[in-house]
């Protein structure tokens, strides 16, 4: 669904759409839809004469997976949230300009053209949503780096010696002593 600009100039527009599984573009992150993501809410211009501002709120409901970091197991994420968001026209702001963000500006886009796509709404607010990492839990043990067996489900039989390698070249070593 497409948020045009010259529609919002004339009413609020309201959806309520369902993004079915892998619909959804989750950045070049590891997360992947599960099935359907329902988003519903209203979008709205704000400034219709000055800086054209586009508000957009909602709710999102829906679920994400990806493979724990430690052991690989699958990791679900329910999503149920609100959003709150503001779209500025793209040309308020420098072009080639790094600016630092703070908490309160991850409400804040821009938005080139005639209007903005939901989709990249609703994937941009999932993926501001999820950890950076998915972890099946905060005990989780991973996997041994020998033999690749989940930790969580038994051990195994590998040896934990750790030998640094760095060290190798002092082994042979032979050191002359005075008597």
């Amino acid at each position: 669904m497409f948020l045009a600009v010259q529609e919002l100039e004339r009413r609020k527009i309201r959806f309520d759409e369902v993004f079915p599984g892998g619909e959804l573009a989750l950045s070049d992150r590891e997360w992947k839809q599960t099935g359907d993501v329902e988003a519903a809410g209203t979008a709205e211009l704000l400034d219709r004469a000055g800086t054209r501002t586009i508000r957009v709120r909602g709710r999102i409901r829906g679920a994400v997976e990806t493979g724990c970091a430690r052991c690989l197991e699958p990791v679900k994420t329910e999503l149920d949230a609100d959003f709150d968001l503001f779209y500025y026209p793209m040309s308020l702001i420098a072009r080639n300009e790094e600016v630092p963000i703070d908490r309160g500006d991850t409400d804040i886009g821009f938005y080139e053209g005639r209007g903005l796509e939901l989709s990249q709404v609703v994937s941009e607010q999932i993926v501001l949503w999820l950890p950076m990492r998915g972890l099946c839990g905060d005990d989780c043990k991973g996997i041994c780096p020998r033999c690749g067996a989940n930790r969580n489900r038994g051990s195994c039989s590998c040896e934990e010696e750790f030998v640094d390698p760095r060290w190798d070249a002092l082994k042979n070593l032979q050191l002359k002593t005075k008597n």
